[in-house]
């Protein structure tokens, strides 16, 4: 009944922690046997430490050498009695290690280990739970960007998966339970996103991940029409329906194709030169205090256009005026090259 309560990750450690005890146990019976035979032979026939010794590893080690010096009845029998303990602890250390080659087990606790310190290292990251159709696809755009992230999964199958891809940095649990996700650095984290199966599984990490860090931003997957002001509610700050976005993709292709076609190229190909990116200013510098775009200045400084701007409150606003004042936790949205927008960044900042 214990077992229903232990989740994937906790049973895999617990198998690597006894596989390790068992590796300690046998080299501890190795030592004990060279101590017993040294001090046996010290005791018995009077040989030195230097001579007890060898005599010790040349008798468990079956090599044949000459003994060090003719050996008495009692000699001969402690000789035999330490030959077949030998035996015991050399078939049982054997067994171990050959288990933990064969099996793999001494490679997957290294990797853990380094995934581990990899993961601990993590500032500002995603943590995506799942590596189904949708948290492989994302974990491919990441890569392609190179964002910092981390994927749970619990799935014997697609953990293997992961495994094979040194790329991607894992943990392998339930993403539902606490301690899975403190593995996962959801304190330093600042986006998660959640695509399991069920909703109800989703609003339960939704529900466990804006406890551990309400500062985070929560992105979940939803199925069912009516989960989405479900997992609102839990506090996910965006919601996705595949089937919607799906369909309204379509039908987007069918009213205006090339205008859909320009979108996806310019967020997601970075060879073209120019692209989409948001900036939101958190604190307003002096420069940018009590000022419009106009006086800012932005376009003939920096050559990036401001194409929208999204309010404190949320609002959009598309192609803004010139006059439009500069607001403190504002975003902007702007278009150029990566230089153009770069010094953007460095003009909002200063």
């Amino acid at each position: 009944m214990i077992n229903l309560f232990i989740g994937t990750k906790q049973k895999q450690s617990l198998k690597s922690v006894v596989y390790l005890q068992q590796l300690f146990i046998a080299l501890l019976l190795l030592v004990l046997v060279t101590v017993i035979g040294t001090v046996g032979y010290i005791m018995i026939e009077g040989y030195s430490i230097i001579e007890a010794i060898y005599m010790t590893i040349i008798t468990l080690s079956t090599v044949g050498f000459t003994e060090v010096r003719p050996l008495s009845d009692a000699g001969r029998l402690f000789t035999s009695i330490l030959i077949i303990f030998n035996i015991a602890v050399f078939a049982y250390s054997v067994s171990i290690l050959s288990r933990f080659i064969i099996e793999g087990d001494f490679r997957k606790i290294l990797i853990e280990r380094t995934m581990k310190k990899k993961i601990d290292q993590l500032e500002n990251h995603v943590i995506i739970c799942g590596y189904g159709r949708y948290g492989m696809e994302i974990s491919k755009r990441f890569l392609k960007f190179g964002n910092s992230f981390v994927v749970i999964e619990n799935a014997p199958q697609k953990i293997e998966e992961l495994r094979e891809d040194a790329d991607i940095m894992h943990i392998e649990g339930d993403s539902t339970h606490d301690e899975v996700l403190v593995e996962a650095g959801i304190d330093r984290a600042r986006v998660l996103v959640t695509t399991l199966n069920e909703d109800a599984d989703n609003v339960y990490v939704v529900l466990t991940a804006k406890q551990l860090n309400p500062r985070l931003n929560i992105i979940s997957r939803g199925s069912a029409i009516n989960s989405e002001s479900k997992l609102k509610r839990a506090g996910a700050n965006h919601v996705i329906m595949p089937e919607l976005i799906g369909g309204f993709y379509m039908a987007s292709l069918v009213r205006k194709p090339d205008t859909v076609d320009f979108f996806q190229l310019m967020t997601e190909q970075e060879d073209t030169g120019v692209s989409f990116s948001e900036i939101v200013l958190n604190e307003l510098p002096p420069s940018l205090q009590n000022k419009s775009l106009k006086e800012i200045n932005s376009l003939e400084l920096t050559g990036a256009n401001v194409v929208a701007l999204k309010s404190p409150h949320g609002d959009y606003i598309i192609n803004p005026s010139p006059q439009t004042m500069i607001e403190p936790n504002m975003g902007i949205f702007i278009m150029g090259t990566n230089s153009q927008i770069q010094n953007f960044q460095k003009l909002v900042s200063e």
